[in-house]
């Protein structure tokens, strides 16, 4: 038995256990509703850990590395050159609390800049600056060479049925909510 199988075997004995005790609880033959939330959860949480030790030399989180892709994403598809605020914590699913700091400590950096719209002083509009775009050229073929390597047991074949799954449940997901704004909806 090789030394992760025991912990793998307890896993599934737990996870066997939990889904008898669910079913029991909420009266219900199929709650697999509540395994796949659990299952993406779980590894969010452990993308997130992995993610946090693998840049803990680098300037920029995660998420900070995801707001400084999506400002080059709409700037290269031609949408403009900034987005408001708003509009990134709704594509990065985070509160705009949370964008707020997320900003700050990105302009602190000089990755980007905010500037008051043109149209509308209330609101703020956001652009990367040309360091901002520097530092993702430097980082992005590294940070996802990693990430590759996380779903290195999974085919081609294997990666694209799950990135088409996870686009059809995200679609569900939001067809059956009721959310107006979805957060991250690039799905496929």
């Amino acid at each position: 038995m090789a030394p992760g199988d025991a912990e793998h075997t307890g896993h599934g004995a737990v996870r066997a256990f939990m889904h008898c005790e669910l079913k029991a609880l909420a009266g219900l033959e199929d709650v697999s509703g509540v395994e796949i939330v659990g299952l993406l959860r779980g590894l969010t949480r452990l993308y997130e850990l992995v993610e946090s030790q693998e840049a803990g030399g680098s300037e920029l989180s995660g998420p900070r590395f995801g707001l400084l892709m999506a400002l080059l994403a709409h700037e290269r598809l031609g949408r403009g050159h900034s987005l408001t605020p708003s509009a990134l914590s709704r594509c990065q699913g985070v509160t705009r609390n949370t964008i707020s700091s997320l900003l700050r400590g990105l302009e602190d950096q000089g990755y980007i800049e905010r500037t008051l719209d043109a149209q509308d002083r209330r609101v703020f509009r956001i652009r990367l600056t040309d360091a901002g775009r520097r530092v993702l050229q430097t980082q992005a073929p590294e940070r996802i060479a990693h990430l590759n390597r996380l779903a290195a047991d999974l085919s081609g074949d294997e990666r694209e049925q799950l990135l088409a799954l996870l686009g059809k449940l995200h679609r569900s997901v939001v067809a059956n909510s009721g959310l107006r704004h979805t957060p991250g909806h690039n799905a496929r």
